[in-house]
């Protein structure tokens, strides 16, 4: 497969301020809502943010949209990033995850299989030393395509999701998604 470049100005800019969880589980919807802890039912249908005054913060609700067989949640903070919640999203299926907060240069991703973390890149207490066989002809590539080694949030993160996902996920794609939007309990810090 040959990668192109992907267009992520608009969240680098508008909503670089923001901190930032995007979440990508092989499952449904109500089934990723519910592994939260949330009820579907307490969810309300709602656009992705226009305007990057109006982008939730923290404590404000999550968004969860399907994408094809992906279900995708919006999380206005760390939420991707918490290893007891995505371990646990992972059970019997794929999970992938980014978070930053560009204005902090702050980034995080994760790949899970069944429970699992499988690839871990951000801080020294969350980045594998070793890439995963499964990923070293990707990771060439996206080497290749920025060779300056920017942030993963600047474009590298994006091509990982698609590559282990599928979604070529762009502003396009969030904005013309019908998200709805929920609270669910606050995960228990281990």
């Amino acid at each position: 497969m040959t990668m192109q470049p992907l267009d992520v100005s608009w969240l680098r800019g508008e909503y670089g301020g923001e901190c930032y969880s995007f979440v990508y589980v092989r499952a449904t919807p109500e089934q990723v809502v519910s592994r939260l802890g949330g009820r579907w039912e307490d969810f309300t249908p709602g656009p992705f943010p226009e305007d990057p005054d109006r982008y939730p913060s923290y404590g404000d609700p999550l968004g969860v949209t399907s994408i094809g067989e992906w279900t995708f949640v919006f999380d206005p903070d760390w939420l991707g990033t918490r290893e007891e919640v995505i371990t646990q999203l992972s059970k019997d299926t794929r999970l992938v995850s980014q978070a930053a907060l560009g204005i902090e240069d702050i980034d995080y991703f994760y790949w899970c299989e069944d429970g699992e973390i499988r690839f871990a890149w951000g801080d020294e207490d969350n980045h594998f030393e070793e890439t995963p066989d499964e990923l070293m002809d990707t990771m060439t590539e996206i080497g290749k395509l920025y060779p300056s080694g920017p942030r993963l949030y600047e474009g590298p993160a994006f091509l990982l999701v698609e590559h282990l996902t599928g979604i070529r996920l762009t502003e396009q794609l969030l904005k013309s998604s019908t998200f709805v939007w929920g609270v669910v309990p606050e995960p228990v810090k281990s």
